[in-house]
């Protein structure tokens, strides 16, 4: 249900009140993050000579700890992680090595998404690629197969993220200006110089041994938790005459309902309708906005089991207004030529 006009009117004096970084707080959470990252990274390396179920064991852990320092490297594309505009900027650079993220052009694709998140015309940029029925049936052939393979679970959690995080950001985007080139140029560099420290150190076998699992957990549990906090039934698409940015947030972004430990895990991104109403609140104070406010919690919950239907949708219907799958096609174009008749 939308909200009524008097609740759109109060929520923004409401999560001003969440939307101030805590220096310490902050700081604290880079030595709570990086610290043991770097630890478990060591000790997987040093397992390696006494089981592979034991390194398997540690770069679970450590993937973990990626997908936090990647929600710190989020944070910093917001400006919300420190109140310095310049700290942002060079912490989300450093984590966005570590992530394979460069930090101007993440920060502008994300930036865009917000802005346009749900929205049928103007989406597409930093998005989940979603079609519309009518939109998909007036393809051609070769993009209809494009879109299908795309929306494929095991392309887009199996190729998907070694292709985005590998591949993708590796280039500029069309239009970045000089310092967001040099941005992407420097990130290369400082992954390319880490990779080859490292194989140079303890060997290419070693290293792949180790980076290799902790990459590929940690790239498809980012993309699963991006792909489901807007993926999931119950979700808001709207053209743009109708597109609401408050509905966009509290319908069209899920509150990911997880075990605490995972809430602790990924930065509380769980909470992704009270981050869409406002970036600017630090991922560490997105639950506790949640909790304190009952505006926020008139949002029905997705739980990890819930989150598993999300894996069947692949195409918006506008006139249902609900994410269905490639077999909802057939009907539809039955009940089309019914209509005709």
């Amino acid at each position: 249900m939308a909200l009524d006009h008097h609740k759109k009117e109060s929520w923004q004096k409401i999560i001003a009140l969440y939307g101030k970084p805590s220096v310490k707080r902050s700081i604290w959470q880079i030595i709570n993050t990086c610290v043991p990252f770097f630890l478990l990274w060591y000790a997987a390396y040093w397992s390696l000579a006494v089981s592979y179920w034991l390194t398997l064991v540690l770069t679970c852990l450590a993937a973990g700890l990626l997908i936090r320092i990647f929600i710190i490297f989020h944070d910093c594309c917001h400006g919300s992680f420190f109140p310095n505009r310049t700290a942002n900027e060079v912490l989300g650079t450093l984590t966005g090595i570590l992530t394979c993220c460069p930090f101007y052009q993440w920060r502008h694709n994300h930036s865009v998404h917000h802005a346009t998140s749900g929205n049928l015309d103007r989406g597409g940029t930093g998005d989940i690629w979603t079609l519309t029925v009518e939109e998909y049936l007036a393809l051609p052939p070769l993009k209809r197969l494009a879109y299908r393979m795309y929306r494929n679970p095991l392309i887009m959690f199996g190729l998907g993220p070694s292709y985005i995080f590998l591949i993708d950001y590796r280039f500029n985007r069309k239009g970045a200006k000089m310092k967001e080139r040099l941005n992407t140029y420097l990130t290369n560099l400082g992954i390319a110089a880490i990779a080859g420290l490292l194989c140079w150190t303890i060997g290419w076998k070693a290293f792949l041994l180790v980076q290799g699992p902790i990459f590929l957990i940690s790239g498809l549990a980012g993309v699963w938790l991006f792909y489901v906090q807007h993926q999931f039934e119950g979700t808001y698409f709207e053209k743009d005459e109708k597109w609401d940015y408050v509905d966009a947030a509290l319908r069209g972004s899920s509150f990911y309902k997880l075990p605490k430990v995972l809430h602790w895990f990924t930065g509380n991104i769980g909470f992704h309708h009270i981050h869409h109403l406002s970036p600017r609140v630090p991922n560490y104070y997105l639950k506790l906005a949640h909790e304190e406010n009952t505006i926020f919690q008139d949002v029905v919950p997705v739980t990890l089991l819930s989150s598993l239907k999300s894996l069947k949708f692949r195409i918006w219907d506008e006139h249902r207004k609900k994410l269905m799958g490639f077999g909802y096609i057939k009907r539809y174009l039955k009940a089309q030529k019914e209509k005709e008749r």
